[in-house]
């Protein structure tokens, strides 16, 4: 199975379980203080020998963590795991939250034990999920295509028309899904569309037009809007690793 390595103790490989990947770190010196950028994806984490939820952010969101901490975790592509979790998305924005907030306590201190008892946390936390998803409706199917059409740089009247829905309904379902609007949602995978493409070395006035913004102006202050960084040190220092700046969700 493919793996990738940003060289900094982040280590990532898709997952057993559809539109997710796994992924470990282990933190350094280096990167005690680097932000986590809005990806528009929530997390399933095993840290400090507790289970944590991280939600979709729509801003960075600057852990803490010491020198040595080693988080395993397992990352679900926009939409995927409110179904899983049993609840809404937008209740989880901009949290990290005890996995014991949303499943009950006793099954939480059962899994607790069983990934600090594991041989591979990896792999049990995978299982963890796949169990459950086994016991729980799937995700609305046409989500995926929700996520392909504004990733794509589709407006959201498009999007909402090639979903089969009304405006107010897309709307709706994407709080429940995403955490937020069709329109953050936009702007969030735009902006890690720019990402990608820093990591690729291009300018800036290249990204700003392969990327779907006016000029280099606007991707500046959506760049400074959602990181809350100036555009040179968002894209520089995303450049510098395959993960850039979005090592845990």
């Amino acid at each position: 199975m493919d793996e990738s390595w940003d060289g900094r103790g982040y280590r990532e490989r898709p997952s057993r379980f559809e539109r997710a990947v796994v992924w470990t770190r282990t933190v350094t010196g280096a990167d005690t203080a680097l932000p986590v950028l809005p990806d528009g994806c929530i997390d399933l984490l095993w840290v400090d020998g507790a289970l944590r939820v991280a939600g979709p952010d729509t801003r960075a969101f600057r852990p803490v963590a010491a020198i040595g901490t080693r988080y395993v975790g397992l990352r679900f592509a926009p939409g995927t795991a409110p179904a899983l979790l049993g609840v809404p998305a937008h209740e989880l924005r901009d949290q990290r939250i005890e996995l014991a907030d949303v499943w009950a306590s006793g099954t939480v201190r059962r899994l607790t034990e069983q990934l600090g008892t594991a041989d591979d946390p990896v792999a049990a936390l995978e299982q963890i999920a796949l169990r459950r998803a086994a016991e729980v409706a799937p995700p609305d199917p046409v989500l995926p295509k929700v996520v392909a059409a504004l990733d794509a740089g589709w407006s959201v009247a498009a999007t909402a028309e090639a979903a089969g829905l009304n405006a107010r309904l897309l709307h709706r379902r994407s709080l429940a899904a995403f955490g937020y609007g069709p329109k953050t949602l936009a702007r969030v995978l735009r902006m890690q569309r720019a990402l990608a493409q820093a990591r690729r070395g291009r300018s800036f006035a290249d990204i700003a037009v392969s990327t779907g913004f006016a000029d280099q102006a606007h991707l500046a202050r959506e760049m400074r809007d959602l990181t809350g960084m100036p555009l040179g040190q968002v894209l520089s220092r995303s450049a510098e690793a395959r993960e850039g700046l979005s090592l845990v969700g």
